[in-house]
């Protein structure tokens, strides 16, 4: 018989960044080990600067761990090797193959993040066999003082951006957000960004860590901290245009004074959609209109993701997966409706999806109006303002806990 698939959660991996600081293990509670080539394990405290947790990654050399249930000790690319479309999709499996299309980290950004660049899919296809990288960034703590830079003041010449990477002054002709929680910022391929001063962010990229490193605020010129540079290599990727404020979400980090149940979409795109949700009470998610895995990330709070079964006697169940600040889960393509189900009363969740385009003939913006007009979301819907015919096994209902 074969085994159904479940809600998958991972083992974080640790990356240490000169910029990372020690918020993921204060704030987010991780425990990383790193293990060297004789298999010894080493506890990375708080003294170690960890700028970024890779909590679902198949990149190859970094994979993703599951930690839970039957297909524990399993990396994420060889449960994609045999499991394909049950996985994620037979749309995004078509478009795609076997590599997890999305790749979904923490970042502690606690000092100068170097000014960089991603490329979009045509350009990383056609020069690297690649997949270019579009990213969102959620913040989740934000220091006073941090600041984000993304994209530029005013529109600039090629030549006036290399000039001043040169001579230390492309701060001066960069575009600054000071965000607070709950505020979001869609990092386009092509715009430049950097940041500094006490973020902690949930960021949201295709699957590939391409990475233009353009200016490094001096650490470039100290052979103790020098780091490899390619503006020459990156200078036609660019964007020099001003910064689309669109791009830019306010929070709150609740949604309304009331605390009343949101759906917010924070960016529709080629590559990804992301919903942020603000929970209240007991969510029904409607399976069929994803068409693709769902990736939650627990930003505020606690939640369970409660599946409907059934037990070895044949009565109805909900079998239950807990996560809760600063966890991640996979919820495969093939399975059944669930529901989303608050443990705290300030419960906020990233959903992310991928529906792939056929055909992309140029990069599309999804700030333009094609992308705007469309307002529905099909994704999470509140059970009682739904007419659709529930399916949940009779007997079985998700557990509020605030009810």
């Amino acid at each position: 018989m074969e085994k159904k698939l479940y809600p998958l959660k991972f083992i974080s991996i640790a990356s240490r960044r000169p910029w990372g600081g020690s918020a993921l293990v204060k704030k987010l509670g991780k425990h990383f080990v790193e293990c060297d080539e004789e298999g010894n394990e080493t506890v990375l405290g708080e003294d170690v600067l960890i700028g970024e947790s890779w909590e679902l990654a198949d990149m190859g050399i970094e994979d993703s761990v599951i930690e839970n249930g039957w297909l524990a000790g399993n990396t994420i690319s060889e449960v994609m090797e045999t499991y394909l479309e049950r996985i994620v999709g037979e749309k995004v499996y078509n478009h795609y193959g076997r590599q997890f299309p999305l790749l979904i980290k923490f970042l502690d950004i606690n000092d100068k993040l170097s000014v960089q660049v991603h490329p979009d899919d045509e350009v990383a296809a056609e020069r690297y066999d690649q997949l270019g990288k579009a990213e969102i960034w959620y913040v989740m703590d934000a220091q006073p003082g941090a600041v984000v830079y993304a994209g530029f003041n005013r529109e600039v010449s090629a030549q006036e951006f290399y000039d001043r990477c040169k001579n230390g002054t492309v701060g001066e002709i960069m575009n600054e957000i000071h965000p607070k929680a709950g505020d979001s910022i869609y990092v386009t391929p092509g715009t430049v960004h950097a940041a500094d001063g006490g973020l902690l962010i949930a960021e949201i990229q295709e699957s590939s860590d391409m990475t233009f490193r353009l200016y490094d605020w001096g650490r470039e010129f100290n052979p103790a901290t020098a780091r490899k540079l390619h503006l020459e290599e990156a200078i036609d990727l660019i964007d020099y245009n001003a910064f689309n404020p669109e791009l830019y979400k306010k929070g709150p980090l609740w949604g309304e004074e009331d605390h009343k149940h949101t759906v917010e979409t924070l960016v529709e795109s080629p590559q990804f959609n992301v919903a942020k949700l603000n929970l209240t009470d007991p969510l029904h998610i409607y399976t069929e209109k994803f068409e693709s895995f769902i990736i939650y990330i627990c930003t505020e709070g606690a939640a369970s993701v409660q599946v409907p079964s059934v037990n070895e006697k044949g009565e109805a169940c909900m079998d239950t997966y807990e996560i809760s600040k600063g966890e991640t889960i996979l919820i495969p393509a093939e399975l059944p409706d669930f529901y989303l189900v608050p443990r705290d009363r300030e419960t906020v969740l990233l959903e992310a999806v991928t529906r792939p385009v056929e055909e992309l003939d140029e990069y599309i913006d999804p700030t333009t109006e094609a992308f705007l007009e469309n307002e529905d979301y099909e994704g999470a819907e509140d059970e009682g303002d739904d007419d659709e015919i529930d399916d949940t096994p009779a007997g079985a209902s998700p557990l509020n806990f605030f009810s």
